[in-house]
């Protein structure tokens, strides 16, 4: 096989494992009503003037299965996490003691599973799109490398098969992540 040929493979690989990469995180965000640092820890929080991350600026403790602990760096913080948390969409009260802020994640009920779960599919199709576009981009760049007819059709049934590798990948991330939501 041609060496561009096979350098447009693995650069479409690689850039097939960062879609994944960005699905994980994707998922990793949606709320399953056991407490997990990354619900929060890229909330937007406003620190002496400019929009901070909030793992930036305190640490992150799970304690028990429902109950997630921040601890701000700085003590002085800590209004305007409670303040940053109260506005997202997380819909959880902080509590704080001067010290650290608790959150407690209540249990979901079963029509906010059901929303999370048709959230996750569209995370899902996302990636899938992100993935066949990519798959797309490739082949129009094997196109124009004008391989010889044979090597052109290996090259491409080893992209088919790639894409369809990741689209799995996906759909089993996917799976994964509904019975985490589904689950009691």
């Amino acid at each position: 096989m041609d060496e561009l040929a096979e350098l447009s493979i693995a650069e479409c690989k690689e850039k097939m494992a960062k879609v994944i990469t960005h699905a994980k995180s994707e998922f990793s965000i949606l709320r399953t009503g056991r407490a997990n640092p990354s619900v929060v820890e890229k909330l937007r929080v406003s620190y002496y003037g400019s929009e901070t991350p909030l793992r930036q600026l305190a640490s992150f403790t799970v304690p028990e299965a429902r109950l997630l602990v921040i601890t701000p760096y700085d003590k002085g913080s800590i209004a305007a996490i409670e303040k940053a948390i109260q506005n997202s969409d997380l819909g959880i009260n902080p509590s704080s003691d001067g010290q650290v802020i608790r959150l407690a994640f209540p249990p979901l009920t079963q029509e906010r599973r059901k929303e999370m779960v048709k959230l996750a599919k569209t995370k899902a199709e996302e990636a899938r799109i992100g993935i066949r576009n990519i798959r797309r981009s490739t082949r129009h760049d094997l196109e124009e490398l004008e391989l010889p007819s044979d090597d052109l059709e290996r090259v491409e049934k080893e992209l088919d098969k790639t894409t369809q590798d990741f689209v799995a990948e996906v759909d089993r991330l996917f799976h994964q992540k509904e019975q985490e939501l589904l689950e009691i």
